[in-house]
């Protein structure tokens, strides 16, 4: 589901006098459907910079992200923005909506944006608020006048709301209680047993041992471990 090739990434400091910081080089790595894998490595050995360039948001200098077929590397825009809606889901560490719209319609979204029934996306979406315990008194209200705790799981019950094939996670149990982080860890263990292929990043190390079938030091990816 999701194939990772030869692929490399830098960034030029344009405001220090063009300096250039490789960030990795050659960067291979297979994820199969009902995978979870999980990214390690120290700070700043480049996890979320992988992540984003397999969500598109950052640019690939040389390789192939291929993700249920679409090379991520070589995609046009609307391409892009056609795999974020069909096929793969991205839940930050940061909920990013537009003020003012309720909390059930910030979930809801996704499924209402791949064509579902209102009433379908809506049921989904309270099931979803109601198991990640936000409170019904909210639901109403626009998240971003939410807690932090309450906006990620606002965050994850939107990235769990439509059942995308492909799964990015950034990490997803970060200041949760223990009764919210086995929520999340739930649902990411029925996201795999329905085929979604998973990459994470978890420093909860409890977490990342129940849910990773395998991991992966992405310090092995970048020019200065070589």
């Amino acid at each position: 589901m999701i194939e990772i090739d030869g692929l490399s990434k830098s960034f030029v400091l344009h405001n220090q006098g063009g300096a250039v910081i490789p960030v990795m080089e050659g960067g291979h790595l297979s994820v199969a459907a009902g995978a979870c894998v999980a990214l390690t490595g120290a700070s700043g050995a480049g996890k979320s910079t992988l992540m984003r360039m397999i969500y598109g948001n950052y640019l690939a200098e040389a390789g192939h992200i291929l993700v249920g077929g679409v090379d991520v590397a070589r995609a046009e825009p609307r391409e892009i923005l056609a795999l974020r809606r069909h096929t793969l889901g991205y839940v930050s560490q940061f909920l990013r909506v537009v003020p003012r719209v309720p909390t059930l319609d910030v979930v809801a979204e996704p499924l209402l944006a791949v064509g579902a029934d209102d009433g379908v996306a809506r049921d989904r979406a309270a099931a979803l608020l109601e198991r990640l315990n936000i409170p019904r008194t909210l639901w109403g209200l626009s998240p971003t006048t939410f807690s932090g705790g309450e906006q990620q799981r606002v965050n994850i019950a939107r990235g769990f709301a439509y059942d995308y094939p492909a799964l990015l996670l950034d990490e997803p149990t970060a200041s949760l209680d223990a009764a919210n982080r086995e929520v999340v860890l739930d649902l990411i263990d029925e996201a795999k047993a329905r085929g979604a292929a998973i990459v994470g990043i978890f420093h909860d190390v409890a977490a990342r041992a129940r849910v990773a079938d395998r991991e992966v030091d992405v310090t092995g990816f970048t020019p200065r471990a070589a």
